[in-house]
């Protein structure tokens, strides 16, 4: 049996070794797949699951062969997650559906997704 050396080199996303995962499965379909030098379909580590969207559950741990559909994928459903470091920047809808997961700029400041909330406030005075 022929086996050929490969070398991967994924960027590190991960803001925290503290993380979630749940098993997901995953085919050639999925908005994100790229393909490599060998012309191989991929879904790259740190894709939002399963659509950058408010459907978005999570994010994939590892890169992911999809040549022979489907396959699985470790999904991150907790945790705390560079997002400057994804290969494609999540939504800010995708950011307020995966709730569990907090994101992180290059300063590890927290960022959420924007918000629009209004506020009323209402006053009363009463004479003596």
């Amino acid at each position: 049996m022929y086996a050929e050396r490969t070398n991967s080199s994924q960027i590190n996303f991960m803001a925290s070794e503290k993380f979630v995962s749940f098993t997901e499965t995953i085919d050639s379909t999925n908005y994100n797949v790229q393909t490599d030098d060998d012309g191989h379909k991929y879904v790259p580590a740190g894709t939002v699951y399963p659509s950058n969207d408010s459907k978005a559950i999570g994010v994939t741990i590892n890169d992911v062969y999809v040549d022979h559909n489907p396959a699985l994928v470790g999904v991150i459903r907790a945790g705390w997650i560079l997002k400057d470091k994804l290969p494609v920047a999540p939504s800010s809808d995708a950011i307020a559906a995966m709730a569990s997961i907090h994101f992180m700029d290059a300063d590890n400041n927290e960022s959420k997704a924007s918000t629009t909330s209004t506020t009323s406030t209402t006053s009363t005075t009463s004479g003596k």
